[in-house]
Formats: structure tokens, C-alpha cells, sequence
């Protein structure tokens, strides 16, 4: 949309009237916009704009009240054209460079991301994990533990270590997972972790008759621990709680629906998905997402890279009357930040 679609008289009330209502939740009337827009208009002239834009379908009377509230419509044409964007608190900056560090891990990194942005906006804050594809095995390491479990120590890409507990259905010596791990990190080292998972599942399959049991026990054991890798959340959301201090009475059946897609996070990660594919800010308001769980929410989102390639998505999901002025640059700022930290 332009910014001559409607009237600059419009334009003008339809700001003051979106700006009241997410600083109050309140459906705003005639009053209210007398004494806020600072035109030399008569109530009766705001009240014939504001029967306009309900009628341009960019407003919307709750209920029996006479005052109103911005339909996703009218949210559109705010955050496109009458948007001022603020810039960002010292305070904000502040965390967001200390937080966001180049010395911390890749899994560290997204999910400080996720509760900064959750922090900082008082929404609920959301990363998807870096692709699995943006991974490299570094190096991989089986120590026995009691019993037929085994420590797997992952090193992907420089420098993130991840150690997880697998189970086996025979017992290993020290030395017989020592050689399995450097017959593993001989193979298969430097390159990305799909292809190496895929690589190991196809000859599992089609050569189990043909290879030894050292190479059938080494190739199980990279297998379960890159299954535990690849079964990892895909999408991190943070700050949950943070959505109910913010809710009116009438908000609250909605928010316990959003609750629910948090914990299936299907929606969320289709949604996400197609975010990660756009460059820049994208803003998706109530039903613009695609979903109706989503009708009364807005999600605002960037993608972060590590300089060379894409590896997520990050953002904000919050109601629509958010403060769009400031959590825009929050969203931009934090993803240009993590991917600084992830290239270095």
C-alpha cells in the first residue's frame, strides 16, 4: 500500500487511533482522537473519517462500543506507510553485544538470541536452530560408560562441543571405541552432517553383508549420535509467560490456542520456513500468516547467517497491537549481531 490510499486527514487519525490502541488495548473513540491528533477538526469530522476507514474495511467497532480498533487491514497500512520507527535504548545495545558474543558456541548464541529478544521486547522470542545442513563433524569421540551406555563427545563446525549419552546393544571396550571413532572421523570429518548421516544410513542398508563387525558397530554408533542430532528442536521460543502480562480478558482463549501451537510448533515452523527463504524484516500480521492460530498475533521476523550462507530465522510473536516502532530494529539488530557472531 501507498500512502495515498487514504487522505493525509486519515492518515493523520488512523496513526493517533493504532498508536492508542496499543498503548492502552482500549477500542478508541471520537473523544480520544479530538484531544490526541491535534486537528482543527470537529468530533463530528473525526467520527465521518473514522466511518470511512470502517468502511475501507481499516477499522472495526468491537462489540457495542462507540469507539474502535485497527483491523489487520489497518495495522497493514500503519506499519507500511505511518510507521516511525524509534531508535533502539543504550540499554538494549548494551545486552544485545554482551549477550551475542563471538566466544560462545553456536547453541549458546541462539539461545541467548531467543530469551534477549523475549527480554528486551516483552514478547515471546523465537530461533530457529541453525540447519543441520550449515554443520560440519569436526571430530567425534566415544568414551564407554557402565553398563551398555556411551558418551559421545560432537565437535561441529570450529568450536561447538556437544556431548550426549547413547545406548548400545553390546558392550565396548575403551580401545574397540577409540578405533570406531577414528574410523569414523577418518571417513567422514569436514564434511556436513546431513551428507554424513546419509552416507552412514545407505551403507548400513545396502552393505550390511558385506562390511565387518568393527565397521557395523562404528557406523551404528555414529548413526544413533547424529540421530539425536538431527531430533534436536528445530525452533527455540522463549518468554512464553511474557504474553500473558500483556493480555486483556478477552485475549486469553485466543493466547491458550498460541500456547498449544508453541508446543506443536508445525505451524510455527512452516511459517518460519518460508521467513527464512525472504531477506530482510518480514512482518506477518493476524491472518497475513496463513494460520489461524495466529489471527490475533503478529510475528516479526529476520534471518541470521554466519556471512556465508543462511543458517535461520529469528524473531517475535505478540499481539497485534505490539509496538511495531521498537521491535522492528530489536528483530533487526539481533539478527545482524548473531550473525556477526557466528561469522567470526
Amino acid at each position: 500500500m501507498t500512502s495515498d490510499v487514504i487522505s493525509e486527514r486519515a492518515s493523520v487519525l488512523l496513526k493517533t487511533l493504532v498508536e492508542s490502541h496499543i498503548r492502552d488495548g482500549q477500542p478508541v473513540g471520537s473523544r480520544t482522537l479530538v484531544e490526541q491528533a491535534g486537528l482543527p477538526v470537529s468530533a463530528a469530522t473525526i467520527r465521518n473519517v473514522m466511518s470511512d476507514l470502517e468502511d475501507r474495511g481499516y477499522l472495526i467497532s468491537p462489540h457495542t462500543s462507540a469507539g474502535r480498533i485497527p483491523t489487520a487491514m489497518g495495522y497493514r497500512l500503519f506499519v507500511d506507510t505511518l510507521l516511525q520507527v524509534q531508535p533502539l535504548e543504550q540499554q538494549a545495545v548494551t545486552a544485545l553485544r554482551s549477550e551475542l558474543n563471538p566466544d560462545k558456541s553456536a547453541t549458546e548464541l541462539v539461545q541467548s538470541a531467543s530469551s534477549l529478544l523475549s527480554s528486551i521486547t516483552a514478547q515471546a522470542g523465537l530461533v530457529t536452530v541453525p540447519r543441520q545442513e550449515a554443520g560440519q563433524l569436526r571430530q567425534v569421540e566415544f568414551l564407554p560408560l557402565s553398563g551398555d551406555r556411551v558418551l559421545v563427545i560432537l565437535v561441529i563446525n570450529e568450536r561447538e562441543v556437544q556431548n550426549r549419552i547413547i545406548h548400545t546393544q553390546r558392550a565396548f571396550t575403551e580401545e574397540q571405541l577409540r578405533e570406531a571413532a577414528n574410523m569414523v572421523n577418518q571417513r567422514f570429518a569436514g564434511r556436513p552432517l546431513q551428507q554424513v548421516q546419509e552416507e552412514i544410513v545407505h551403507e548400513m542398508q545396502q552393505a550390511r553383508s558385506q562390511i565387518d563387525g568393527y565397521m557395523q558397530a562404528a557406523l551404528d554408533l555414529a548413526s544413533q549420535a547424529l540421530d539425536q542430532e538431527t531430533s534436536a528442536d528445530e525452533c527455540l521460543v522463549a518468554g512464553e509467560s511474557r504474553l500473558l502480562g500483556n493480555a486483556t480478558a478477552d485475549e486469553m482463549f485466543k493466547l491458550r490456542e498460541l500456547f498449544d501451537a508453541f508446543e506443536q510448533k508445525k505451524d510455527l515452523l512452516h511459517l518460519l520456513e518460508r521467513c527464512s527463504q525472504a531477506d530482510g524484516i518480514q512482518v506477518f500480521i493476524g491472518e497475513e500468516a496463513g494460520y489461524d492460530v495466529f489471527g490475533d498475533y503478529s510475528v516479526i521476523t529476520a534471518p541470521y547467517s554466519d556471512g556465508a550462507q543462511t543458517l535461520g530465522v529469528l524473531g517475535v510473536i505478540g499481539p497485534t497491537r505490539m509496538a511495531y516502532e521498537r521491535v522492528i530494529p530489536i528483530v533487526d539488530l539481533t539478527a545482524r549481531m548473531l550473525s556477526s557472531a557466528l561469522g567470526k
